[in-house]
């Protein structure tokens, strides 16, 4: 009797086979997502911009994602979502997906001060945000009225120690970075100074301009104008260097206040967890727009120097910023409820 005999690949082709199909599903499952990644970005990217438009912040906020638009070929929508001094919407992108397609424009009155002032804050910068670049620095300046018997810094501060009411200073309101400006040169000069809070910097220029108030900190490109006509005088702009948008004011470390760099600064930020490569991707592109002469010069007329860098520099200031205006806030006693 003949006998047949299985061959012996038959057994190990019929095992073989199935183990074969599961490797080809698993290798298909990990490309799919690679793809995807690689496509990004598919759809318009929305850019919250968590203030009213028609501000510096937004104005440069809508700059940028027209510029980066157009090198990622895909619309990048701004969204205004104004409301708790920044903090509606910042929180509406913390609980975004994590895919690219939702940022924040952040602004660090929102981002680094906030967390200070509030004492329920929906979010937590470091945790819930995966930072991607700055886009620059704001320079802030103190300006006064033409009828205060002071033009320099030395002079204002002695003139406000003589006085037992001292001076009063406006700002756009309670908790933004020219109100911590200002208690912070309190704290480091003895200055006697009174912070008059305002609801935006229009109000306090108007005011300031009417002689009202005798002192207001606030941002250059708000009054860049009115120092070139002489309606106010600059007494310091608070930046490392002096702006080219008025390069005869000094600096506050020139006027005499060792270090004193107070910069109010704007830059992207995505949901935590967002996938590197995005990030990244997003990074290099913010810092080619920053590159570009014709959009550094659009900036610098909005009073802001634009400031390329790393994601990890951008996170690493924000740190800093966190770390340093604590105390700043809790001595002043700013706080909101």
């Amino acid at each position: 009797m003949e006998t047949t005999l299985h061959h012996p690949n038959r057994f190990t082709r019929r095992r073989w086979l199935p183990a074969a199909a599961a490797l080809l599903a698993l290798a298909g499952g990990l490309v799919a997502p690679a793809q995807a990644q690689d496509a990004w970005p598919a759809k318009p990217i929305r850019l919250v911009v968590p203030f009213t438009p028609g501000g510096v912040t937004d104005t440069s906020g809508r700059l940028i994602a027209e510029e980066l638009g157009k090198r990622l070929k895909q619309q990048v929508v701004v969204d205004n979502k104004p409301g708790a001094s920044g903090n509606i919407g910042t929180a509406l992108v913390k609980s975004a997906p994590s895919d690219g397609y939702t940022l924040v424009l952040g602004f660090d009155g929102t981002m680094v001060i906030n967390p200070h002032v509030f004492s329920k804050l929906p979010f937590d910068t470091l945790k819930d945000f995966a930072p991607i670049g700055k886009i620059g620095n704001a320079t802030l300046i103190l300006v006064a009225h033409p009828d205060v018997p002071a033009k320099t810094l030395g002079e204002v501060i002695a003139l406000s120690k003589s006085r037992p009411g001292g001076l009063s200073f406006g700002t756009s309101g309670t908790g933004g970075t020219p109100h911590i400006a200002g208690e912070l040169l309190k704290m480091r000069t003895g200055a006697n100074l009174t912070h008059v809070p305002y609801k935006g910097g229009g109000q306090a220029m108007t005011d300031v301009l009417g002689g009202q108030i005798p002192l207001v900190y606030t941002a250059v490109a708000g009054a860049h104008g009115h120092v070139k006509s002489g309606k106010l005088r600059a007494v310091a702009v608070s930046s490392a260097q002096r702006t080219s948008a008025l390069p005869d004011v000094p600096t506050f470390i020139e006027a005499g206040v060792p270090d004193f760099v107070v910069d109010s600064w704007v830059g992207l930020l995505a949901p935590a967890s967002t996938p590197a490569p995005v990030v990244a991707r997003l990074n290099a592109e913010l810092n080619a727009v920053l590159a570009d002469p014709a959009v550094r010069e659009k900036l610098r007329v909005m009073g802001i120097e634009a400031s390329p860098g790393s994601a990890e520099h951008f996170r690493d200031e924000i740190r800093r910023d966190l770390a340093r205006y604590g105390p700043v806030v809790k001595a002043a006693g700013i706080s909101v409820e």
